[in-house]
């Protein structure tokens, strides 16, 4: 066996609102959980509700607060609720924005074509990684998956990248293979309702995370496609 160190793609699975989605999603295998605070979302939870439901988690599993355009009155409410949340901006935040409440940060980058990701990136050089959604109208992917031939070759970034839009269990294992991310994030591909979370499907899903990694680490690594049809 290849002594050579076999990357672990890192699994988030955003938009839970029930604390036995929460526990299921845990127990499939997820590293992050995200909790969404923007009201205009359908899977919208107030910051104390986040924190309730963030309680839950065990040691190492990560809480993620998604933040669009916050004032600061909810952005510290966030943190008050979730005190060790890693915070995800989703919306036309500066990089001076992300940076205020001193906390590390996920920047969401909506990949519409011409976009300069690396560009974005060095404007963000503070973040902890981007999160590529696809460009839909109004904030988040929508469900979507995006043209990743649009993204740079691994490695190319200066920033880890988590790729996110439209993944489910039927195509994360060809997004792992094409775009080699750090992390993927799943949200509607593993829904029965807006913010109602299946448990067969987390499990689904991160089966097929853990399977890409498997092929990954026994073939050389390949160009970024567009995904398949």
């Amino acid at each position: 066996m290849s002594s050579e160190f076999v990357h672990r793609t890192r699994i988030k699975v955003c938009g839970l609102t029930r604390e036995a989605d929460v526990d299921a999603a845990v127990e499939a295998g997820a590293d992050a959980i995200g909790f969404v605070l923007y009201d205009k979302s359908p899977r919208h939870v107030s910051a104390e509700r986040a924190g309730v439901l963030a309680r839950r988690l065990p040691p190492f599993v990560t809480p993620v607060v998604l933040l669009v355009n916050a004032d600061a009155d909810l952005r510290q409410r966030a943190l008050d609720a979730v005190p060790n949340a890693l915070l995800q901006f989703h919306g036309d935040e500066t990089a001076a924005e992300c940076a205020v409440a001193s906390r590390p940060f996920l920047r969401a980058a909506r990949m519409a074509p011409g976009l300069d990701l690396a560009d974005f990136a060095r404007q963000f050089a503070g973040a902890q990684a981007l999160l590529v959604d696809a460009h839909v109208a109004g904030y988040g992917g929508g469900g979507q998956v995006f043209d990743w031939s649009l993204l740079p070759q691994p490695g190319e970034l200066p920033l880890p990248l988590v790729l996110s839009g439209g993944l489910h269990a039927g195509n994360v294992g060809e997004g792992i293979r094409r775009v080699r991310p750090w992390a993927v994030d799943v949200s509607s591909g593993v829904e029965i309702g807006k913010g109602l979370k299946d448990v067969a499907l987390m499990r689904q899903f991160c089966q097929a995370v853990r399977l890409a990694d498997a092929a990954e680490a026994s073939s050389p690594a390949q160009p970024i496609l567009a995904p398949a049809a």
